[in-house]
Protein backbone atom coordinates (compact mmCIF):
# COMPACT_ATOMS: atom_id res chain seq x y z
CA UNK A 1 0.00 0.00 0.00
CA UNK A 2 2.84 2.41 0.89
CA UNK A 3 4.53 1.69 -2.43
CA UNK A 4 1.28 2.43 -4.30
CA UNK A 5 0.78 5.75 -2.50
CA UNK A 6 4.38 6.75 -3.20
CA UNK A 7 3.92 5.88 -6.89
CA UNK A 8 0.77 8.00 -7.20
CA UNK A 9 2.41 10.93 -5.43
CA UNK A 10 5.39 10.74 -7.76
CA UNK A 11 3.13 10.82 -10.82
CA UNK A 12 1.25 13.85 -9.52
CA UNK A 13 4.43 15.80 -8.83
CA UNK A 14 5.88 14.93 -12.23
CA UNK A 15 2.72 16.02 -14.02
CA UNK A 16 2.95 19.45 -12.39
CA UNK A 17 6.68 19.98 -12.86
CA UNK A 18 7.36 18.55 -16.29
CA UNK A 19 6.20 21.21 -18.69
CA UNK A 20 2.87 21.89 -17.03
CA UNK A 21 1.21 25.24 -17.59
CA UNK A 22 0.96 27.37 -14.49
CA UNK A 23 -2.80 27.30 -15.07
CA UNK A 24 -2.61 23.85 -13.45
CA UNK A 25 -1.93 25.59 -10.15
CA UNK A 26 -4.56 27.44 -8.07
CA UNK A 27 -3.22 30.90 -8.88
CA UNK A 28 -6.26 32.89 -7.82
CA UNK A 29 -6.70 32.20 -4.13
CA UNK A 30 -8.35 34.02 -1.26
CA UNK A 31 -6.98 34.79 2.15
CA UNK A 32 -8.88 34.93 5.40
CA UNK A 33 -9.78 38.51 4.56
CA UNK A 34 -11.10 37.65 1.08
CA UNK A 35 -9.48 38.60 -2.26
CA UNK A 36 -6.04 40.07 -1.72
CA UNK A 37 -4.47 41.91 -4.67
CA UNK A 38 -1.06 41.93 -3.04
CA UNK A 39 -1.24 38.16 -2.67
CA UNK A 40 -2.02 37.78 -6.39
CA UNK A 41 0.89 40.10 -7.16
CA UNK A 42 3.17 37.91 -5.05
CA UNK A 43 1.95 34.72 -6.71
CA UNK A 44 2.47 36.22 -10.16
CA UNK A 45 5.99 37.24 -9.21
CA UNK A 46 6.61 33.65 -8.16
CA UNK A 47 5.22 32.40 -11.46
CA UNK A 48 7.47 34.81 -13.36
CA UNK A 49 10.54 33.60 -11.44
CA UNK A 50 9.68 29.94 -12.09
CA UNK A 51 9.12 30.62 -15.80
CA UNK A 52 12.38 32.55 -16.15
CA UNK A 53 14.27 29.77 -14.35
CA UNK A 54 12.72 27.19 -16.71
CA UNK A 55 10.99 25.41 -13.87
CA UNK A 56 7.73 26.10 -15.69
CA UNK A 57 7.95 25.58 -19.43
CA UNK A 58 5.85 24.75 -22.45
CA UNK A 59 3.25 27.38 -21.57
CA UNK A 60 1.25 29.11 -24.30
CA UNK A 61 -0.07 32.13 -22.40
CA UNK A 62 0.51 33.83 -19.11
CA UNK A 63 -2.17 33.29 -16.43
CA UNK A 64 -5.10 35.66 -16.87
CA UNK A 65 -4.72 36.83 -13.29
CA UNK A 66 -1.17 37.98 -14.06
CA UNK A 67 -1.87 40.46 -16.87
CA UNK A 68 -1.72 43.50 -14.60
CA UNK A 69 1.32 42.22 -12.71
CA UNK A 70 3.14 41.46 -15.97
CA UNK A 71 2.30 44.90 -17.36
CA UNK A 72 3.57 46.53 -14.17
CA UNK A 73 6.81 44.56 -14.39
CA UNK A 74 7.42 45.28 -18.09
CA UNK A 75 6.45 48.96 -18.00
CA UNK A 76 8.03 49.65 -14.62
CA UNK A 77 11.68 49.90 -13.67
CA UNK A 78 12.31 46.24 -12.77
CA UNK A 79 12.29 44.85 -16.32
CA UNK A 80 14.99 47.25 -17.47
CA UNK A 81 16.97 46.72 -14.28
CA UNK A 82 16.91 42.94 -14.81
CA UNK A 83 17.95 43.39 -18.43
CA UNK A 84 20.79 45.66 -17.35
CA UNK A 85 22.09 43.12 -14.83
CA UNK A 86 22.17 40.29 -17.39
CA UNK A 87 23.85 42.44 -20.04
CA UNK A 88 26.40 43.69 -17.53
CA UNK A 89 27.35 40.13 -16.62
CA UNK A 90 27.78 39.28 -20.30
CA UNK A 91 29.98 42.33 -20.75
CA UNK A 92 32.09 41.55 -17.67
CA UNK A 93 32.64 38.00 -18.91
CA UNK A 94 33.59 39.09 -22.43
CA UNK A 95 35.87 41.86 -21.18
CA UNK A 96 37.88 39.46 -19.03
CA UNK A 97 38.87 37.27 -21.98
CA UNK A 98 41.71 37.50 -24.48
CA UNK A 99 39.92 38.01 -27.78
CA UNK A 100 40.71 35.87 -30.81
CA UNK A 101 39.84 36.94 -34.34
CA UNK A 102 37.32 34.11 -34.59
CA UNK A 103 35.50 34.96 -31.36
CA UNK A 104 31.84 35.80 -31.78
CA UNK A 105 28.92 36.82 -29.59
CA UNK A 106 25.49 35.51 -30.63
CA UNK A 107 22.36 37.56 -30.07
CA UNK A 108 18.78 36.62 -30.70
CA UNK A 109 16.67 39.46 -32.15
CA UNK A 110 13.04 39.71 -31.03
CA UNK A 111 12.88 40.33 -27.30
CA UNK A 112 16.67 40.46 -27.08
CA UNK A 113 18.02 43.29 -29.24
CA UNK A 114 14.72 44.63 -30.57
CA UNK A 115 11.87 45.25 -28.15
CA UNK A 116 8.54 43.68 -29.05
CA UNK A 117 6.85 45.21 -26.01
CA UNK A 118 4.99 47.64 -28.33
CA UNK A 119 3.28 44.60 -29.88
CA UNK A 120 2.64 42.61 -26.71
CA UNK A 121 1.32 45.63 -24.84
CA UNK A 122 -1.51 45.67 -27.39
CA UNK A 123 -2.16 41.94 -26.90
CA UNK A 124 -2.44 41.51 -23.16
CA UNK A 125 1.26 41.14 -22.37
CA UNK A 126 1.13 37.46 -23.32
CA UNK A 127 -2.38 36.47 -22.26
CA UNK A 128 -3.36 35.97 -25.92
CA UNK A 129 -2.07 32.95 -27.82
CA UNK A 130 0.65 33.83 -30.30
CA UNK A 131 -0.48 34.46 -33.87
CA UNK A 132 2.49 34.50 -36.26
CA UNK A 133 0.58 36.13 -39.11
CA UNK A 134 -0.65 38.97 -36.91
CA UNK A 135 2.81 39.37 -35.37
CA UNK A 136 4.43 39.76 -38.79
CA UNK A 137 1.76 42.15 -40.06
CA UNK A 138 1.52 44.34 -36.97
CA UNK A 139 5.13 44.25 -35.83
CA UNK A 140 7.86 42.72 -38.00
CA UNK A 141 6.78 44.20 -41.34
CA UNK A 142 6.63 47.72 -39.93
CA UNK A 143 10.36 47.63 -39.19
CA UNK A 144 10.16 50.24 -36.45
CA UNK A 145 10.88 48.15 -33.34
CA UNK A 146 12.97 50.08 -30.83
CA UNK A 147 16.19 48.75 -29.37
CA UNK A 148 16.20 47.23 -25.91
CA UNK A 149 18.41 49.95 -24.39
CA UNK A 150 20.56 47.80 -22.12
CA UNK A 151 21.24 45.30 -24.89
CA UNK A 152 22.17 48.10 -27.28
CA UNK A 153 24.61 49.46 -24.72
CA UNK A 154 26.16 46.01 -24.27
CA UNK A 155 26.34 45.50 -28.04
CA UNK A 156 28.33 48.70 -28.38
CA UNK A 157 30.70 47.65 -25.60
CA UNK A 158 31.28 44.27 -27.25
CA UNK A 159 31.91 45.78 -30.68
CA UNK A 160 34.41 48.23 -29.16
CA UNK A 161 36.17 45.33 -27.44
CA UNK A 162 36.67 43.74 -30.86
CA UNK A 163 34.09 40.96 -30.83
CA UNK A 164 32.28 39.92 -33.98
CA UNK A 165 28.52 39.99 -33.61
CA UNK A 166 26.18 37.40 -35.08
CA UNK A 167 22.41 37.75 -34.98
CA UNK A 168 20.57 34.41 -35.02
CA UNK A 169 16.82 34.70 -35.40
CA UNK A 170 13.80 32.55 -36.09
CA UNK A 171 12.53 35.21 -38.47
CA UNK A 172 12.10 33.93 -42.01
CA UNK A 173 14.58 34.77 -44.74
CA UNK A 174 11.87 36.78 -46.49
CA UNK A 175 12.16 39.30 -43.65
CA UNK A 176 15.85 40.04 -44.27
CA UNK A 177 15.47 43.51 -45.79
CA UNK A 178 13.08 44.82 -43.13
CA UNK A 179 15.13 43.22 -40.35
CA UNK A 180 18.40 44.72 -41.55
CA UNK A 181 16.81 48.15 -41.87
CA UNK A 182 15.21 47.89 -38.43
CA UNK A 183 18.47 46.80 -36.78
CA UNK A 184 20.36 49.74 -38.29
CA UNK A 185 17.62 52.22 -37.43
CA UNK A 186 17.65 50.97 -33.83
CA UNK A 187 21.42 51.49 -33.52
CA UNK A 188 22.91 48.11 -34.48
CA UNK A 189 25.10 49.23 -37.34
CA UNK A 190 27.53 46.37 -37.80
CA UNK A 191 27.53 42.59 -37.61
CA UNK A 192 29.39 39.56 -38.93
CA UNK A 193 26.31 37.57 -39.92
CA UNK A 194 22.54 37.87 -39.80
CA UNK A 195 21.15 34.34 -39.80
CA UNK A 196 17.47 33.98 -40.65
CA UNK A 197 15.42 30.85 -41.21
CA UNK A 198 15.56 29.50 -44.75
CA UNK A 199 12.25 28.29 -46.22
CA UNK A 200 13.80 24.86 -46.77
CA UNK A 201 14.68 24.48 -43.09
CA UNK A 202 12.64 21.66 -41.58
CA UNK A 203 13.76 21.88 -37.96
CA UNK A 204 10.90 20.76 -35.69
CA UNK A 205 11.31 23.68 -33.30
CA UNK A 206 13.35 26.75 -32.49
CA UNK A 207 15.72 24.91 -30.18
CA UNK A 208 16.76 22.41 -32.86
CA UNK A 209 17.03 25.14 -35.49
CA UNK A 210 19.32 27.32 -33.42
CA UNK A 211 21.37 24.36 -32.24
CA UNK A 212 22.02 23.38 -35.86
CA UNK A 213 22.96 26.93 -36.85
CA UNK A 214 25.45 27.16 -33.98
CA UNK A 215 26.97 23.88 -35.12
CA UNK A 216 27.48 25.37 -38.60
CA UNK A 217 29.26 28.36 -37.09
CA UNK A 218 31.61 26.10 -35.13
CA UNK A 219 32.32 24.12 -38.30
CA UNK A 220 33.17 27.40 -40.03
CA UNK A 221 35.84 28.06 -37.40
CA UNK A 222 34.09 30.49 -35.12
CA UNK A 223 34.40 30.25 -31.35
CA UNK A 224 31.11 31.14 -29.68
CA UNK A 225 32.12 33.06 -26.58
CA UNK A 226 28.59 33.91 -25.44
CA UNK A 227 24.99 33.45 -26.46
CA UNK A 228 22.51 36.10 -25.35
CA UNK A 229 18.78 35.53 -25.72
CA UNK A 230 15.41 35.97 -24.05
CA UNK A 231 14.25 32.37 -24.66
CA UNK A 232 15.68 29.12 -23.33
CA UNK A 233 15.51 27.77 -26.88
CA UNK A 234 18.13 30.41 -27.76
CA UNK A 235 20.53 28.91 -25.23
CA UNK A 236 19.98 25.17 -24.78
CA UNK A 237 21.52 22.34 -26.77
CA UNK A 238 25.00 21.67 -28.10
CA UNK A 239 27.14 23.35 -29.17
CA UNK A 240 26.74 26.10 -26.62
CA UNK A 241 28.64 29.29 -26.05
CA UNK A 242 31.29 29.37 -23.37
CA UNK A 243 28.62 31.22 -21.40
CA UNK A 244 24.88 31.71 -21.91
CA UNK A 245 22.96 34.76 -20.71
CA UNK A 246 19.18 34.64 -20.33
CA UNK A 247 17.42 37.99 -20.63
CA UNK A 248 14.04 38.45 -18.93
CA UNK A 249 10.87 37.79 -20.90
CA UNK A 250 7.77 36.66 -19.00
CA UNK A 251 5.38 37.34 -21.91
CA UNK A 252 5.84 34.26 -24.08
CA UNK A 253 7.65 30.94 -24.36
CA UNK A 254 9.21 29.57 -27.55
CA UNK A 255 10.38 25.97 -27.70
Amino acid sequence: MKVFVLFVATILVASQCHGASFRSFPLKMTTENGDDDSYTEMRCASWRLAAEAHNIFGWETIPEECVEATANYIEGKQYRSDSKTVNQQAHFFARARDIDENDVILFSIDGTVLSNVPYYSQHGYGVEKFNSTRYDEEFVNKGDAPALPETLRNYRYLVNLGYKIIFLSGRHESKRAVTEANLKAAGYHTWEKLILKDPSNNSPNSLEYKKAERAKLVQQGYRIVAVIGDQWSDLLGLPKGLRSFKLPNPMYYIY
